[in-house]
């Protein structure tokens, strides 16, 4: 078996594959790879055998953007199931992705023993609530509306300011850099709003596609209660049109003007698994804001992880004036399986119950003061 980049020469073949593997009926891609992703595909004797892609992404972590590869189209042929491709082609992805500098991957699983069982573990969600458009009458109301408007080119700096400026208060959310993500995009959907005071200064945005069940809310996005209020009134203008809204959330203090008004609604959660690539790397890149409060001190790590031996082995954290690396050295007192790093950087779960689950051995409450995560990392984008 080889694995080589795929080109777009391999267009019909990776399609197929794809089809078998997620039931797709929709129009094939016009493009097969697009700007910032990669692609690697597996073969033999000149049959496919999988492949899959590599997103160009980079993911807030403590405020600052840390280069991540999303992996997803994760495929195997059908007659060459049970031969190892899923494997071989997640161990090139891992080496690809360290070479782009990549120092974190994350994906959604459809086979998490696979994936756990080469270092990517729960790590957060993405969330889509789903309510009764009529309830929204219910809903508060701004105490100052503010104007809106259908957004234009002109706005779309401004649109991912105000993007980031969320984005880096919600750890996990992607930075959305050009070329993966192509802004003028945004102007296509069916529902594109700007909110703004008077002098004409965007506080907020609203994205979102109608469709036949109802109203599909990609984001909204306030800096502020009123922005965020106004823009709810926008969604309400919708009651007696469309019979519900789906909203995918982005922040979660927004879900809380509507459900403690009681509105009725379901949730539903994608689950994704993330994995450390370079450990020295994503310590480096991550923001670390509660480093600046502690007095200063080191962990002795020993990371074992066979899939990734450029950082597997023995480190030392250090925490000395606000700053926060990794060196190598140290006596190795806190052992860390590659399934803990993960978990322990995005904060969603503590050293203690790492240690309950056998990823971690030893005592490093420096490690959980260091995160000290205040709610679960959440993405807005499914890949």
């Amino acid at each position: 078996m080889e694995i080589r980049e795929y080109t777009e020469d391999d267009r019909d073949t990776v399609v197929r594959m794809r089809k078998l593997a997620f039931a797709s009926t929709g129009e094939p891609p016009e493009k097969l790879l697009t700007p910032g992703t990669f692609g690697v595909l597996a073969h033999e004797g000149g049959h496919a055998l999988g492949s899959l892609l590599i997103n160009d992404f980079a993911q807030h972590f403590g405020g600052r953007p840390v280069p991540m590869g999303g992996i997803g189209g994760v495929v195997v042929d059908p007659h060459a199931r049970g031969r190892g491709v899923a494997s071989a082609l997640v161990d090139t992805a891992l080496r690809r992705m360290r070479e782009q500098g990549q120092a974190l991957s994350v994906l959604y699983p459809t086979v998490p023993a696979l994936y756990r069982g080469r270092g990517w573990e729960r790590a957060g969600v993405l969330e889509r609530m789903t309510f009764p458009m009529d309830r929204l009458l219910m809903s508060p109301k701004a105490t100052h509306r503010l104007a809106t408007r259908r957004a234009t080119k002109a706005d779309l700096p401004d649109i991912h300011a105000a993007y980031l400026a969320l984005a880096a208060t919600v750890d996990g959310l992607l930075d959305r850099h050009e070329p993966t993500f192509q802004p003028e995009k945004l102007l296509d959907l069916d529902v594109a709003t700007v909110v703004h005071d008077a002098d004409g200064v965007l506080r907020g945005y609203l994205t979102a596609d109608r469709l036949k069940e109802g109203l599909k809310v990609h984001d909204l996005v306030g800096a502020d209660l009123d922005a965020q209020l106004t823009l709810l009134a926008e969604l309400t203008s919708w009651a007696g049109v469309l019979d519900k809204v789906d909203l995918r959330v982005l922040d979660p203090a927004f879900t809380g003007l509507l459900t403690s008004q009681a509105v009725r609604f379901d949730m539903s959660t994608n689950q994704w698994l993330l994995r450390v690539v370079d450990l020295p790397a994503a310590v480096a890149a991550r923001g670390w804001p509660n480093a600046a409060g502690l007095k200063g001190g080191a962990v002795d790590l020993d990371v074992v992880d066979e899939h990734a031996p450029w950082h597997a082995g023995r480190h030392r954290l250090v925490v000395d004036d606000g700053e926060v690396w990794l060196e190598p050295g140290g006596s190795g007192t806190v052992t860390l399986q590659a399934r803990a790093l993960g978990p322990w950087f995005t904060g969603v779960q503590s050293t203690h119950a790492l240690r309950r689950a056998g990823l971690l051995t030893g005592d490093a409450p420096l490690l959980d003061q260091l995160v000290a995560a205040p709610g679960t990392p959440r993405l807005a984008d499914f890949f």
